[in-house]
């Protein structure tokens, strides 16, 4: 039953694409507004399909429903139930059905969104155009990447269980479902950017139409980054929470040229430039989603993050090159129309800040992008196998981080078109002098790296020039209408607040990489031993058998805490052996404790990894930092002044010389 509802409702969702596709293009090459009108409806026919899709997978999983050859892979029945019902996305069909469902959401979100403007053509071509996208991923769910194939032969008693990395941790639950919302929400902005140009409406329509879609989709996928790291960092038992991995750069990618996109369209909708440079970053992000889910659905790629090995790769790369090639032609097409009247001019302005900063993120992105490829292509040359490590990112990534940081910090400060030297004097004043003094302190603390010696002052540069433009910004704002909350949960205020957490997440990964200790401890059951500061007490290991896995526990006291549990662990029938590190957290250091080899027999010695780790629980708090920032830059009040801030108005007027009296005659 499972498996005939679930071809059912993967074939409805895609005849719902495919007539929404052809109801809408027949209205609206017809220019017939009430078949448009008509042929939106069509969308809640794939929504209802990829629901009930989803409904059948998990009534599936949840029976334990082994004729399935998708359940009977990834369940079984000591999974418990949180790794039952996340079993769903733990391999490659599952993944593409929620591909889906999260498409189809956005979908229905749009129809509601446009519901009053039911035959512009704007919308009504972004619609189009988005279910072109699900209508290729449900064919796949039709073809090659099928989950409701039924296992020919005897059906199994019981089935072989997620990877055991996949359940591990509660974080399954979050991460994959955050990033795919971020992956998926991109197609809505880039969606609209097509649909500009096929109506040649070029100018900011588009990009005020899907400012919030791109806040929420980068948002969902700046958390749904971090929450894999926080997860790489407490499952993995390396220490670390970010290793260059091909799989990680997949999905930092999209990241990049979306982080990108989000300052250059403010320019775009203040000044009207960069519309070529806009369009060609949200086609960016939108393809280098597609290319992420080839690099990880494919196996093209060897990667720890890496679950499952697929014949999608050929479908998915011609999807992409068919995406990146028919934008292009667009905007060659429309290349006339999409230049601006108005040029970039070299000055020390808000908009040429900007566009540097786009510059850097671009660059960030192609060393990413080199880096993640070129085993592929040295590969596919001559049949060699390379790798590309962490030295080759790093050596790059830091000047380039140094950069951004710096032009995180003046882009906001200046002015736009031209430089008020006045103001900008008086807003780089307490930044740059705080900036000084950190350098001050590295120097009496003996820091002599280069890299630690830009990258803390500028973090500090940064961090309080976005302070200070909130503090003001809500201020000179309070002074011309009531309402502090409102003011606080400006629009302005939450890109300062994302603008911090990026600072907080900057100074972790500095502190956590440059000053980070690695030991190795043994210990008999009862003895103490002191390492980094920090003291500590085994005190001898515990076999904890549960119906999901079977782990052989170490307990052992920190600085004289409650004990922590490093354990190695066999899950179900899977003969492989996964180690779960644990952690002392704090807001100076963590104290990161792995059980490297057993003891043989219980009053033997144990081999304890330990790292410690300073300031490493920033990353996440900073996480914490950005999602609010965004939610408010997203959903929080319209800023109340037509210049870049009510600050400079006010510094206007202060300059603008009193009227002189009339001349009575």
């Amino acid at each position: 039953m499972n498996g005939t509802l679930g071809q059912t409702a993967v074939l409805l969702g895609f005849v719902g694409a495919v007539s929404t596709i052809g109801v809408l293009g027949y209205g609206l090459f017809k220019r017939r507004p009430s078949i448009i009108r008509h042929g939106r409806s069509y969308s809640f026919i794939l929504l209802a399909g990829a629901l009930l899709a989803t409904f059948a997978m998990e009534r599936a999983l949840l029976t334990h429903d082994f004729s399935l050859g998708y359940v009977a892979a990834n369940n079984s029945r000591e999974t418990p139930l949180l790794f039952t019902i996340t079993g769903m996305w733990s391999a490659l069909q599952g993944s593409i059905l929620l591909w889906g469902l999260v498409l189809a959401l956005y979908i229905a979100g749009l129809v509601i969104r446009t519901r009053k403007r039911p035959t512009d053509a704007l919308p009504a071509w972004a619609l189009l155009i988005t279910n072109v996208v699900a209508a290729f991923f449900f064919a796949l769910m039709l073809g090659p990447a099928n989950p409701f194939v039924r296992i020919s032969g005897a059906i199994p008693a019981d089935g072989n269980g997620p990877n055991p990395l996949l359940q591990d941790n509660p974080l399954v639950a979050i991460h994959p479902v955050f990033l795919y919302i971020g992956f998926v929400g991109f197609t809505i902005p880039f969606a609209f950017a097509v649909a500009s140009l096929i109506t040649n409406r070029l100018d900011e329509d588009w990009v005020t139409e899907t400012r919030r879609w791109s806040l929420i989709a980068w948002g969902f996928l700046t958390v749904g980054l971090l929450v894999g790291a926080w997860w790489s960092y407490q499952v993995l038992g390396w220490g670390g929470f970010w290793g260059w991995d091909p799989v990680e750069n997949a999905a930092l990618l999209p990241w990049l040229v979306g982080t990108a996109y989000l300052h250059s369209s403010i320019a775009q909708q203040r000044r009207g430039i960069m519309r070529i440079w806009n369009i060609s970053l949200i086609v960016s992000a939108f393809s280098l989603t597609i290319l992420g889910t080839f690099f990880t659905r494919s196996g093209i790629l060897q990667s720890v993050h890496s679950f499952s090995n697929s014949s999608l790769g050929p479908y998915l790369l011609v999807f992409f090159f068919a995406s990146v090639g028919a934008s292009l032609a667009l905007i060659a097409w429309r290349g006339d129309g999409l230049r601006s009247r108005k040029v970039i001019m070299p000055s020390l302005s808000r908009e040429s800040a900007f566009f540097v900063n786009n510059l850097l993120f671009a660059a960030f992105a192609f060393v990413v992008l080199l880096g993640t490829t070129f085993p592929l292509l040295v590969q596919a040359i001559n049949g060699t196998q390379v790798t590309v490590g962490a030295p080759y990112f790093n050596s790059f990534i830091g000047p380039l981080g140094i950069a951004i940081l710096f032009f995180m910090a003046i882009a906001p400060l200046l002015p736009w078109q031209k430089t008020n030297s006045a103001l900008v004097q008086k807003r780089l004043l307490w930044p740059a002098l705080l900036a000084a003094l950190a350098v001050v302190v590295e120097v009496i603390e003996g820091v002599h790296s280069p890299g630690q010696l830009f990258a803390y002052p500028m973090a500090v540069f940064a961090g309080t020039a976005a302070l200070r433009q909130a503090v003001v910004h809500t201020i000179y704002s309070r002074r011309r209408r009531d309402g502090t909350l409102r003011l606080l949960i400006s629009r302005t205020n939450g890109g300062m607040l994302v603008h911090i957490g990026v600072v907080m997440i900057a100074l972790a990964i500095v502190s956590s990489t440059s000053y980070g200790h690695r030991g190795t401890l043994v210990l008999t059951p009862g003895q103490t031993q002191r390492f980094d500061g920090h003291n500590f007490t085994y005190h001898g290991v515990e076999m904890v058998v549960t119906t999901a896995k079977a782990s052989l526990e170490a307990l052992i006291s920190v600085d004289g805490s409650l004990s922590y549990r490093p354990e190695i662990s066999q899950f179900g029938n899977n003969s492989q052996v996964v180690g779960t590190p644990a952690v002392k957290p704090g807001l100076i250091d963590d104290v990161y404790l792995t059980l490297d080899s057993p003891p043989i027999k219980s009053s033997g010695p144990a081999t304890f990894g330990v790292v410690i780790q300073p300031l490493v629980s920033w990353v996440w708090i900073g996480g914490v930092v950005i999602a609010v920032g965004t939610a408010v830059a997203a959903f929080g009040t319209k800023d109340i002044s037509p210049l870049e801030s009510v600050e400079e108005e006010s510094e206007m007027v202060k300059r603008e010389p009193l009227p002189e009296a009339p001349v009575s005659l």
